[in-house]
């Protein structure tokens, strides 16, 4: 069964609500482990091995100021370690963030995650999704945020975890499954 580590940062839980939602989707095909980085940017010891053996990682962060959280950039510089030795290459790699705005500049965080899995030789895995842009879409359907580079969510500054729009939580298991699915795919040939 093939490996998928997610490894994000949440500031006041709505990121890790999507990362169980991507975790969720990703379970239905594949071994999943979660990773959380810490409030000052660190993971456990025991996360990298985990990141070694993970077939396809997948990064999470809260979009703050148009990019990653400077704990979930901690990580990444912590990353120097394994890309040194390219010890990622070849595995899949996929993103997802939230922020408070429709759009708040979330395709910036997408765009870090791609260029650290780049500089890891990874291969990246989007969401697959047509986007939901018709008169008739409502906030609730999937992939009506219309991201294809990664899953997006737009959660409004004063709302709660639980009051999460169900459309982002939705598309956000749809990815989970789509790269556990990729993951599977990849292991075979």
């Amino acid at each position: 069964m093939t490996q998928i580590a997610i490894v994000y940062h949440s500031g006041y839980g709505h990121t890790r609500r999507m990362a169980q939602a991507v975790a969720d989707g990703a379970a239905e095909s594949a071994q999943v482990q979660q990773i959380e980085i810490d409030a000052e940017g660190n993971v456990p010891e025991s996360a990298w091995a985990t990141l070694l053996a993970a077939d396809a990682i997948v990064f999470g962060s809260p979009t703050y100021m148009g990019s990653v959280s400077w704990q979930f950039k901690k990580f990444a510089d912590a990353t120097s370690k394994p890309w040194f030795s390219q010890q990622w290459k070849d595995k899949l790699a996929a993103g997802f963030t939230n922020s408070a705005s429709m759009n708040g500049d979330k395709h910036s965080t997408l765009h870090y995650f791609m260029t650290l899995a780049m500089q890891h030789s990874m291969l990246w895995v989007g969401t697959g999704l047509m986007p939901s842009n018709s008169k008739a879409a409502t906030r609730d359907d999937i992939n009506y945020v219309a991201s294809f580079a990664g899953a997006m969510a737009a959660t409004p500054s004063d709302a709660s975890v639980d009051e999460m729009v169900e459309g982002d939580l939705k598309t956000a298991r749809l990815f989970g499954a789509r790269v556990a699915q990729q993951a599977a795919r990849l292991a075979t040939r």
